[in-house]
């Protein structure tokens, strides 16, 4: 593959003129008499919104910059607040309930500063090269690593779409509503969402949907934390009740574990492509990463607040499930917090099963070279759509299945992502400092420091929760 055209918008398009940028219809090639397509079009119009914006006179800079942000901003947000999944806040509820506010309030903030630094670099890739993962992957090391990486993420994808429809599930069932009606109401959301054949449209569509992950944080306010507390364990990052025992180092090891996973990384390259971001985008991919980050982080850190009192009180939680938390929390938030808390849940897995369902949309159409862009429609881009709907309506099928093992599936998750991760993110550190594609913004040596570290800690954690998994008294 040759040096990636990195020039930036010209007439306002800024579809740029890398074959890559039109990669998603193959017969296409990018010569001047090919026709426009729906998806260039779309993108154009989006990309002349982003110069205009930037022709702004100099006496509006503030306001000129405010605009731009609100343009490219987007992936970075909408891949924290989905990694804010229903199996992650459920984890960040047991965490709480069983250890109240000590380590883990600060040991979340750090892992997710860890989880930016691994997404920034996808921003850049993104821009750089317009670009999926999947594809960069397949272009660079092969086709047995392309159709790896793909199917590893599309099956690791697939039965991570479960745990979130257990989610959803639960989180409507605090309110009486049947499993047949909340598993079938959030595919036909899905859907809906979906078939606005627009990635403007989409992104702001789902973007309000993610917002509401803040539910948790009046619900932590209804208990009435102890600040004098959450500000001490920020300060001396402690205490740690039970010490580094073998139940604290697995759960350390799984929200370190967890907090970057193939689907992010998948997901914002794809979803930054879609966006037609350029190299000078950057600077504003990296504020969007950066406000997702801050925002996940809060709001995971105001679900173990909104917990502390079942730990308080000493109510043992070790095998709730999301309605049972809700309900648990009622004597100490009142009906209105554990409703909340409740909706928390069924908007943490919908909004997930919306972005990791797109994730497995771009692998495959990025490796089988179809068309995969949210600006295209179901006739131009039939595989993309149904690999999307399709993966949703297996995974929301298999949750309403009676007596299915469902916490075997979710064991499984746990060790398919740990298998996933080390490919995954060599994958990512070799191809951002490949300058044959990067050119200017390959990583430098302070990023290559951060980038190795987080990497090396991330597989050694994920080797260390898989094998602890599969070998429970390993560290009894």
């Amino acid at each position: 593959m040759g040096r990636i055209n990195q020039n930036s918008e010209s007439s306002g398009s800024g579809i740029g003129t890398s074959p890559a940028a039109h990669e998603s219809s193959p017969a296409h090639a990018g010569t001047c008499a090919d026709p426009l397509t729906g998806e260039d079009i779309s993108r154009a119009r989006d990309r002349l919104a982003v110069a205009k914006a930037r022709s702004i006179a100099q006496p509006h800079a503030r306001w000129r910059w405010m605009r731009l942000l609100w343009l490219l901003a987007g992936p970075g947000v909408l891949v924290f607040l989905g990694e804010n999944d229903a199996p992650s806040m459920l984890s960040y509820a047991a965490t709480g309930s069983q250890f109240g506010i000590g380590f883990f309030l600060p040991f979340i903030l750090v892992t997710f500063i860890a989880g930016w630094i691994v997404q920034e670099m996808t921003v850049r890739l993104g821009s750089v090269t317009h670009r999926g993962h999947a594809e960069l992957i397949f272009d660079r090391f092969g086709p047995f690593w392309g159709f790896f990486s793909m199917a590893d993420l599309v099956l690791g994808n697939f039965l991570t779409l479960v745990t979130e429809f257990i989610g959803i599930r639960a989180g409507l069932g605090y309110f009486g509503i049947p499993p047949l009606v909340a598993v079938g109401g959030a595919i036909a959301l899905i859907l809906a969402v979906t078939m606005t054949h627009r990635y403007w449209t989409w992104e702001r569509i789902l973007l309000g949907l993610a917002l509401f992950n803040g539910l948790f944080v009046p619900v932590a306010l209804m208990t009435h934390p102890d600040w004098p507390a959450v500000g001490h364990a920020f300060i001396t990052f402690g205490p740690l009740p039970g010490g580094l025992g073998s139940q604290n180092i697995l759960l350390m090891m799984a929200d370190i574990g967890a907090t970057v996973t193939p689907w992010m990384l998948f997901f914002q390259q794809g979803a930054t492509t879609d966006k037609g971001m350029q190299p000078r985008d950057i600077g504003f991919g990296r504020w969007d990463t950066s406000i997702g980050t801050l925002l996940a982080a809060v709001f995971g850190m105001a679900v173990v607040l909104a917990t502390v009192p079942l730990y308080t009180h000493g109510i043992s939680t070790e095998n709730y499930q999301g309605a049972q938390f809700a309900q648990a929390l009622q004597p100490y938030v009142g009906k209105l917090g554990s409703s909340l808390f409740a909706l928390g849940l069924v908007e943490a897995g919908l909004v997930a099963a919306i972005s990791i369902s797109t994730s497995s949309g771009y692998a495959f159409g990025e490796v089988m070279h179809h068309a995969h862009s949210l600006n295209r429609s179901i006739k131009e881009a039939w595989p993309f759509y149904l690999t999307l709907l399709g993966s949703a309506i297996a995974a929301g099928a298999i949750v309403l299945i009676p007596h299915a093992p469902l916490e075997f599936v979710v064991l499984i998750v746990n060790v398919i992502a740990v298998l996933a991760m080390p490919p995954a993110l060599l994958f990512l550190l070799l191809l951002v400092n490949d300058r044959e594609i990067m050119g200017e913004s390959v990583n430098g040596l302070w990023l290559n420091i951060a980038g190795i570290a987080v990497t090396v800690l991330l597989i050694i954690a994920g080797l260390g929760y898989g094998l602890t998994t599969v070998f429970p008294k390993l560290l009894s």
